[in-house]
């Protein structure tokens, strides 16, 4: 074991004096020609318990840092949860009803009862999130040389170049619609031309875009459970229009995003700091 530990400390000495073309290796001579250093037996002993108990504590406290982050994990839901169910701040009595707000967005909008849903305060509304968001497609325009915005540009930074397509701006807030990751949320920071796989999520201006994303992201594990399809599974429209989500005013959601950023920046310290 003494030995097993002394060639554990020099690996990456002998890393690199490795040669070699495309299966780099290094010869035996150099190995047995390297150093060691020989205590007396039982100071080897003494060396191998004191680097197993040093070992055994690392190991607890990489568990104990999985945990931890795992943790902060946990805990971002819960403020999601909390705060899209109006509990994370109190409220603004003098803020108008949520209601007149989705009036605005449609003005044959009729209220129903949130007798039968008590997790929201009276003053907001509750709506299908098809109501106030939609799965859209770009403009489709030729003739001109855009990059194309796919999954893996997105997440690359790479992208190829097309002559046509459906046209999406800067900025525009696209949905992952087939794949593993269905749900998953992205904001191109290209103008180019909309990918196979993903939705324009074309949010009413009298929300909160940020707002609605918390509240998608809250929605994810479940939405990403849910696929349809089989052979390329693919996000269930039909369940991403019918979740509910609980509607504030508008500037109740804006202190709501404030107070989750606030929130997440302190947990994103935590984690950096791990």
């Amino acid at each position: 074991m003494y030995l097993f530990y002394f060639l554990l400390s020099h690996k990456e000495e002998f890393i690199m004096l490795g040669g070699g073309g495309a299966q780099p290796n290094i010869s035996k001579e150099k190995i047995v020609d390297t150093y060691i250093p020989i205590p007396p037996q039982f100071e080897q002993k003494r060396i191998i318990n004191a680097i197993e108990q040093w070992f055994a504590l690392i190991d607890t406290l990489e568990s104990a840092k999985e945990d931890l982050q795992m943790s902060i994990a946990q805990a971002k839901s819960k403020i999601l949860g909390l705060a899209i169910h109006g509990k994370l701040l109190p409220q603004d009595p003098n803020d108008e009803p949520a209601i007149e707000l989705l009036k605005r967005i449609n003005p044959k909008f009729t209220p129903c009862d949130n007798a039968h849903y008590k997790n929201v305060p009276d003053s907001w509304g509750i709506v299908p999130l098809g109501n106030i968001c939609g799965l859209n497609e770009g403009k489709p325009i030729s003739d001109k040389e855009y990059p194309y915005i796919d999954v893996k540009g997105l997440r690359t930074g790479n992208y190829v170049s097309k002559q046509s397509g459906k046209y999406i701006p800067v900025g525009t807030t696209l949905i992952l619609v087939d794949g593993e990751n269905s749900g998953e949320v992205f904001h191109t920071p290209v103008e180019g031309y909309q990918g196979s796989t993903i939705k324009v999520l074309n949010i009413f201006s009298e929300m909160n875009a940020q707002y609605v994303l918390y509240f998608v992201k809250l929605y994810q594990k479940a939405l990403r459970e849910n696929k349809v399809g089989s052979a390329i599974p693919h996000l269930n429209k039909k369940m991403f229009r019918e979740l509910i989500i609980p509607i504030p005013t508008k500037e109740e959601q804006e202190r709501i995003v404030g107070a989750i950023q606030q929130y997440y920046r302190i947990l994103d310290n935590i984690s950096a700091n791990l």
